[in-house]
């Protein structure tokens, strides 16, 4: 069994989702309701997988003062997966070390695997809305047999990291962090393995890639994320082409 550790933030206006309001129609709320739903989609996803999820969450003094409130990061995400399964009975939630993201998911992934004997570990966080039970699953699959497996998302950069060994995690993070993580599994005489492809949703052009996407899918009667595409349709958010360029619009 996986477990996979969804890095995630409280949802809250002005700390999340900031790209998102910067550079799209949405307002810095909205953008902040768009996270939820990412985060939601997450948790949905790791639950119907035969994994195991982690929320891994900051505590108050990891967040600027201005967004700190009465009630922690743990309490608030814990109140969110409750809403989204039902309960938190098969969920973990432990906090966060580190002064950036690769500490932070590298000292998951070491504890996990090293205290805990986990035989693998992931690491998601709420920017992926075709993160799926099938991708995840199938990600623990080439686990069995490859000691990293990632998940190429736009512009070099990874919707889902998995490993089955400890690798150099300083930095390997920064954009672009696909080829790092490849080359870093490799520096650690591990094989690396891929799975899918899938968009992001961190600013606004990687809107340009997931609404159509979601579309698509949503007008073929495919499975599409239950928070994410009802968030999509109810902002009416598209795209289009005007004089040649692409725009992101809601009717």
């Amino acid at each position: 069994m996986t477990v996979v550790a969804l890095l995630a933030k409280p949802p809250r206006e002005g700390l999340v989702a900031t790209g998102l309001a910067a550079s799209t129609p949405l307002s810095t709320a909205e953008a902040t309701d768009l996270y939820e739903a990412l985060f939601r989609d997450a948790v949905l996803a790791v639950d119907r997988s035969g994994g195991e999820l982690l929320v891994n969450y900051p505590v108050d003094d990891d967040l600027p003062a201005e967004h700190r409130t009465e009630t922690s990061p743990e309490a608030e995400l814990r109140t969110l997966v409750a809403d989204t399964l039902g309960g938190t009975g098969d969920v973990r939630f432990e906090q966060q070390v580190g002064s950036s993201f690769g500490a932070r998911a590298g000292n998951t992934v070491t504890h996990l695997l090293r205290e805990e004997n986990a035989d693998s570990v992931a690491v998601v966080t709420p920017q992926a809305p075709l993160l799926s039970r099938t991708i995840i699953d199938s990600a623990a699959m080439k686990l069995r047999t490859n000691g990293v497996v990632l998940g190429p998302s736009t512009r070099g950069r990874t919707y889902y990291a998995g490993f089955t060994e400890p690798i150099d995690f300083d930095g390997a993070f920064e954009a672009p962090s696909l080829p790092t993580l490849a080359a870093r599994g490799r520096d650690a005489g591990l094989d690396v393995e891929f799975v899918e492809p899938s968009p992001s949703m961190i600013d606004g052009d990687d809107l340009f890639d997931a609404i159509p996407l979601l579309r698509a899918r949503f007008a073929a009667q495919r499975v599409v994320p239950d928070y994410t595409a009802a968030f999509v349709h109810e902002h009416g958010l598209d795209v289009v082409v005007e004089d040649g360029e692409e725009r992101v619009v809601r009717n």
